[in-house]
């Protein structure tokens, strides 16, 4: 008989790297996905992304966005109230990279 599967499957390496990268964006600056995937050495501005959709609750999401600065459409309320509650610096309804963009350093 098969073992039944569990409910948690364990995360792959990029996945770790991603959510550990995401980890170490410090309060008050963000990342775009693709930066993320940049800073990784692996994968890309998508794959990123369901990295973050499938994981992302484990890590400061909220600190990774677009590159034009715009959030998440289906959680662009919460993201934006939990920017602007570390100080992010804002162009209105977006993130002002220039300012807010996190290097990796």
């Amino acid at each position: 008989m098969p073992a039944a599967p569990t409910a948690f499957a364990p995360l792959s390496p990029f996945a770790k790297r991603v959510l550990d990268a995401v980890d170490r964006i410090p309060r008050g600056r963000v990342m775009s996905y693709g930066d993320v995937a940049e800073y990784v050495g692996a994968g890309s501005a998508r794959a990123v992304g369901t990295v973050m959709a499938r994981h992302g609750s484990e890590v400061p999401w909220h600190r990774v966005l677009h590159s034009d600065g715009s959030c998440a459409t289906h959680k662009s309320d919460r993201q934006l109230a939990l920017l602007r509650a570390e100080g992010v610096a804002m162009r209105g309804e977006r993130v002002d990279m220039t300012v807010a963009r996190w290097d990796g350093r």
